[in-house]
Order: structure tokens, then sequence, then C-alpha cells
């Protein structure tokens, strides 16, 4: 981690068309380029949620990367992020694609 990077955990829903666009696969492999740990997952309401945990700058990349680039085929309207918070140490041990 960079020096006064700490890590957080961040909830996140994408919205837009972010499903049957291997949007979730994506995510995952983002997810894991950049060390991160968390899942990702369809709702019944046609958006992508999930949470993201690891160091501040990685976590901010991958917010970034939610809002404006996604899956290749993905049209992403908007991307809300909530519940941010510092966490001591990760609550999962790699970054997963939930049913």
């Amino acid at each position: 981690m960079a020096e006064g990077d700490h890590l957080i955990s961040v909830d996140y829903e994408v919205f837009g068309k972010v499903q049957g666009v291997f949007f979730r696969k994506y995510t995952q492999a983002e997810g894991k380029r950049l060390g991160l740990v968390g899942w990702v997952q369809n709702t019944d309401t046609g958006t992508v949620k999930g949470q993201l945990q690891g160091p501040s700058s990685c976590v901010q990349e991958m917010q970034l990367w939610l809002q404006t680039k996604g899956s290749p085929k993905s049209r992403i309207t908007k991307a809300q992020f909530q519940n941010e918070r510092q966490i001591v140490s990760l609550e999962y041990a790699s970054f997963s694609v939930r049913k």
C-alpha cells in the first residue's frame, strides 16, 4: 500500500445496460487486477451491486472504472457508492461473482 493509504470498504450499485454483457466477469477481473477483494452480483431490478475492499487508492480507481468503463458492451448510466468505512483487515479472501 502507498504511504497514507488505508483499507476501506464500500458498497456499490451500477445502473444501465449492465446485465447480459459479462459485466460481473469484467468487474471481478478488474477487481483482482487492482488487488481488491469483495463481490459482485446481478439484482432483480436489472442493476449490478456488490462490495469492494482494499487500499483506498485502489478502491477509488475501481470506483472510476465502475462509473465510466465496465465491460465492453455495457452502457453505464450511473454508479452509486455508499457505506464507505475504514477497515482494519480485509473481510473477504478474494473477489467473487455471486449468483
